[in-house]
């Protein structure tokens, strides 16, 4: 796996649109490939592979979303929409300045919202990276379906849940089987920390935004950008049988592979056999 410096990598914060804080990291020079995490997640969600984007000769954007990690957190729950989620990332985009499209690499909420980025913005994106990409409410189990048909507005148990509880809940999620090769495995020890901790700190207003994704109108025939779809067949949050219709869906898609022992994060869960794709991808673009 490449290495670089990590002196290399910057991390900043902004304000932008009405007063808003993105907090985010940069590292490496040349073409820009911008990483956006998924619900409770943040911009650690990309630590194996922004090194390698550097490395390769790329510059890798990574933010931490409205409501997630050190971004700015909204008090009222009903300002956790997709909508302003949307609007908070897409001012950042602007923000950066940036000279030529570039490359969207999106996990679940956000592969949503690249998959909405690209369709608003189609000559500012050149390739789409989709992982486990969330696309409409019909992909979760059905009683979280029930649950996001409505708004959560008393949200203080999950303010009030320490962390060892969500430390708890990752450990006993992080493991995952596929009996087909009789092979199973368990999250590494510092991406099981770092998950916890994004739960932990993002604010609980968040839980709000699946319910309003069903409002997008995702016209998939309209992304002719290259796109490579990426997801693991052992997900449980989302459904894995979702992402072979998004395939068939996608005008130009250049590869999809599914990692058959990997849960929601196959980026995390094996990024030594994930992060060559990716690159393979963009060098072949």
């Amino acid at each position: 796996m490449a290495t670089l410096d990590t002196k290399s990598i910057m991390y900043r914060s902004m304000v932008v649109g009405d007063d808003q804080k993105v907090n985010y990291v940069q590292q490496g020079e040349g073409e820009p490939v911008v990483l956006v995490h998924g619900l409770t997640a943040s911009l650690h969600d990309w630590d194996d592979l922004l090194p390698e984007l550097a490395a390769s000769g790329y510059a890798g954007y990574a933010l931490d979303l409205l409501g997630h990690g050190e971004s700015v957190k909204p008090r009222s729950v009903h300002d956790y929409t997709v909508e302003n989620t949307f609007t908070h990332f897409s001012n950042w985009i602007d923000s950066l300045h940036l000279r030529e499209p570039m490359t969207l690499i999106g996990h679940s909420l956000g592969g949503g919202l690249s998959l909405l980025y690209a369709l608003r913005h189609p000559e500012r994106v050149r390739a789409l990276v989709l992982i486990n990409p969330f696309y409409d409410l019909t992909q979760l189990p059905p009683i979280l379906q029930k649950v996001f048909h409505h708004q959560l507005i008393n949200t203080s148990l999950i303010e009030r849940t320490p962390y060892r509880i969500f430390r708890f809940l990752v450990d006993v999620t992080s493991f995952s089987t596929y009996i087909g090769q009789r092979e199973s495995h368990t999250l590494p020890e510092h991406i099981r920390y770092q998950t916890a901790l994004d739960y932990k700190r993002a604010a609980s207003g968040i839980y709000n935004i699946p319910r309003t994704l069903p409002a997008l109108d995702l016209d998939l025939s309209r992304i002719h950008q290259p796109t490579l779809l990426l997801w693991g067949g052992r997900d449980q949050t989302l459904s894995p049988t979702s992402f072979p219709d998004l395939a068939e869906a996608l005008p130009n898609l250049k590869g999809a592979h599914t990692f058959p022992v990997c849960g929601h994060v196959p980026h995390q869960c094996h990024p030594e056999d994930f992060n060559p794709r990716v690159m393979k991808f963009l060098n072949n673009l």
